[in-house]
């Protein structure tokens, strides 16, 4: 290969090492660049996303009723509850919340992890609300221009200088929609299906008798103009009606309609027409000083195993283990760097899926420098030694690593919580060092191809 290739890729891994360190150390990058004047961009000082065990918070269970849902439907009602549940807990400002739903002895249940939260009291009174489900017609022009023109009044003001303003309240109102008496109690079911025609998806819906009464004079006030669908207050769709509907089942279509989008809102519209109470049955707090003792002793931890394994690969295999140390390095900052950008939220198990993926990293780099002793031992120059150490490892370590991977992903799909933690950040530390130990190492190997250093035979054995 020529010296021109290797020092160019060579000069490519340095660029993305340096860009790793701006965006998994911003803030030690910065302390350099301010005395020049200079700063990075936003974008990329992203913090790293901490969950509940490492900086406090609360883990909440809640067991769903499901007595007066139909078996058939366990699984549409429970993601629509946690759809509901995921929404409230974004509006609450939770940064990175976990809703999931479990089955645990024939009980189905409501997971929730708010990292971060202190008033718990306000939360679980948030997230115990029945999902409210609400039909609204469009605002008369001149009232929407009332409410805007109230709010543009009000922008810059304080509450309390909002308060002095006349009729203020009227700036709380929904501007494009008002309230009907149609709501989610009204509401038999609604589903999914397709077009026999076109194949395209739409939802089904059905009243019950009173509700159908309702929406057949809400859709004859209504032709021509979009009946909005609301849920806990947020906006989910706007159909347009198009003429009058009798009977109590109508459609609902578009063309944004997916089947991923048609059957999240399906389990919406059953989310706030099933009567689906939950109850609290389990509360833990974690505070943030025990969150943040546990992060300091898994970094510690990691940087502690980091060092070990440093220290070993350079007292046995010298000079390929310096630059294995070296690739080692680009593995850890790239996946810091990775840790942001996707983002995932750190745990400690996840913690723990990562230095797991330092040994492999390590185990791949071990697997070709003994290849490539073996090579050496037979006589072989430098330039074929490398080639052959890395051509015949490289099916060990496919193999060892596909088989890990697809442990990985079993473990994200079935697991709780914290295994998916571990299991994704396992997954992001497979790919990572892969590239690192056969890409990076290679290439820092073939710098010294064809230079004095590659006759030195105790280097390389």
């Amino acid at each position: 290969m020529s010296r021109k290739r290797v020092f160019t890729i060579c000069l490519l891994l340095l660029f993305l090492a340096v860009a790793a360190i701006m965006i998994a150390a911003p803030q030690y990058v910065n302390g350099g660049l301010a005395k020049m004047g200079f700063a990075l961009p936003k974008f990329m000082q992203l913090p790293f996303v901490l969950g509940l065990d490492l900086q406090g918070g609360t883990h909440l269970v809640y067991e769903a009723d499901l007595k007066n849902v139909n078996p058939a439907d366990y699984g549409d009602a429970m993601q629509g509850l946690r759809d509901v549940i995921d929404r409230r807990v974004n509006f609450f400002g939770v940064k990175e919340p976990l809703v999931q739903t479990e089955e645990a002895g024939g009980h189905r249940r409501l997971v929730v992890e708010l990292a971060g939260v202190r008033d718990v009291n306000q939360a679980i009174q948030m997230i115990g609300q029945t999902p409210l489900l609400e039909f609204r017609e469009q605002r008369p022009p001149d009232e929407t221009e009332k409410i805007l023109a109230k709010r543009k009044a009000l922008e810059g003001k304080s509450q309390e200088e909002a308060q002095t303003v006349d009729n203020w309240q009227l700036a709380l109102e929904d501007p494009y929609f008002i309230n009907t008496a149609l709501t989610g109690q009204y509401l038999k079911k609604a589903e999914m299906q397709f077009d026999q025609t076109t194949y395209r998806p739409y939802i089904s819906i059905e009243f019950n008798d009173e509700g159908a009464k309702l929406f057949e004079r809400i859709t004859e006030k209504n032709t021509k103009k979009p009946l909005a669908i609301y849920i806990d207050n947020q906006l989910i769709s706007d159909p347009i009606v198009q003429e009058k509907i009798s009977g109590g089942k109508a459609q609902i279509n578009g063309e944004k309609f997916t089947v991923d989008y048609a059957k999240q809102l399906a389990r919406n519209l059953n989310a706030g027409a099933l009567p689906v109470p939950i109850t609290l049955i389990s509360q833990q707090t974690v505070g943030p000083t025990l969150g943040a003792a546990s992060l300091k002793q898994s970094l510690d931890a990691g940087l502690i195993g980091f060092v070990v394994v440093i220290i070993f690969m350079i007292l046995f295999y010298r000079l390929p283990g310096i630059l294995a140390s070296v690739a080692l390095g680009l593995y850890a900052l790239l996946l810091l760097a990775l840790f942001k950008l996707v983002p995932v939220t750190i745990t400690l198990s996840g913690i723990g899926g990562a230095i797991l993926s330092v040994g492999m990293a390590v185990d791949a780099n071990v697997l070709i420098f003994s290849r490539m002793r073996e090579e050496f031992a037979e006589g072989k120059n430098f330039s074929q030694s490398v080639a052959e150490g890395f051509n015949r490892a490289w099916p060990s370590i496919r193999d060892g690593n596909v088989t890990t991977l697809i442990v990985a992903m079993i473990l994200f799909y079935f697991g709780t919580s914290f295994v998916k933690g571990f299991a994704l950040t396992l997954s992001l530390g497979i790919f990572v060092h892969l590239f690192s130990a056969i890409f990076a190492t290679r290439y820092l190997l073939l710098l010294f191809e064809g230079t004095r250093f590659e006759k030195f035979g105790w280097l390389w054995r």
